[in-house]
């Protein structure tokens, strides 16, 4: 489907041994996998950098798969994140923008994913989110200027001023989620306390309830109502995207979008995000 400029769609991760058939060719060879997925959408998040860091080997073999054009999102390691809580991590965050280099033009937003916190394990961090911007606050001055970063929470209390005004100085971008524990992005916009576009993008990940996913889709396949694994819909979510369409409307005049589409969002990544290009086709044209 013919998208607006400024307006990509991709998927959350591309290496999926089941998608083989669904959406890549049944008999493509695994390497070509990224070289395929680069005919069909312009725009890619890898994941697997949130588990370890990648080599520069790794990085440049993205980089000859692919095309100048192509932009590939990364998921920062989760050492630095989870494990140093981004406190006294500068050798790690150095040692992956070097790892990156090899990208060039294709290198896109950094994300920055953060853990729910839960209110049983620490009250005040559930209500406020204030360690998260203390930690922030630190690493930020020294590093958003050498990438364009994304943070990502998933802790709805955080998503407030003393976040967003963070965000905005660093011109670093507030992740938008469909995700059960967040606000969908109309009545983030439709509040009058701040603005929720704090950075270069519009990063948007449509990631669903992974629990609730896992637990259909095993319950289809025992059935026998479908393959096993993530390699078809198994959730309506047309009516949830449409918002999503309209909403995204005003925002992409602002701001260049990004969304991803993960399996979980609706049972199979391609899936969703063709279902989104097709109905920004029918309410809005290219």
């Amino acid at each position: 489907m013919p998208l607006p400029a400024g307006l990509r769609l991709g998927t959350s991760s591309y290496y999926w041994a089941e998608w083989h058939g669904p959406f890549y060719p049944v008999d493509l060879p695994v390497n070509d996998r990224l070289s395929w997925y680069a005919t069909q959408f312009d725009t890619v998040e890898i994941d697997a950098t949130f588990y370890r860091s990648p080599s520069r080997r790794q990085v440049s073999g993205w980089a000859l798969k692919t095309p100048p054009e192509f932009l590939i999102s990364l998921k920062v390691p989760r050492t630095i994140t989870h494990d140093a809580g981004m406190v006294d991590c500068d050798a790690e965050t150095a040692e992956f923008l070097s790892a990156l280099e090899p990208l060039g033009p294709r290198q896109g937003p950094l994300l920055l994913q953060f853990p729910y916190v839960a209110k049983s394990v620490n009250r005040h961090e559930y209500e406020s989110g204030v360690g998260l911007r203390r930690a922030l606050a630190a690493w930020l001055p020294r590093w958003a200027p050498h990438a364009d970063w994304v943070v990502e929470v998933r802790n709805l209390t955080w998503i407030d001023r003393p976040l967003i005004d963070l965000l905005a100085e660093h011109e670093v971008s507030l992740a938008f989620n469909a995700y059960y524990t967040m606000p969908n992005l109309t009545s983030l916009f439709e509040q009058d306390r701040f603005d929720p576009l704090t950075g270069r993008w519009a990063y948007v990940r449509f990631l669903g309830d992974h629990r609730r996913l896992d637990r259909l889709n095993d319950e289809l396949v025992a059935d026998g109502a479908k393959p096993e694994g993530y390699c078809e819909l198994i959730v309506d979510r047309e009516r949830e995207l449409r918002t999503w369409v309209d909403a995204l409307l005003p925002v992409l005049g602002r701001r260049p979008v990004l969304a991803y589409f993960n399996n979980h969002y609706a049972g199979f990544g391609p899936g969703s995000a063709r279902m989104f290009a097709r109905l920004w086709d029918e309410i809005h044209g290219a």
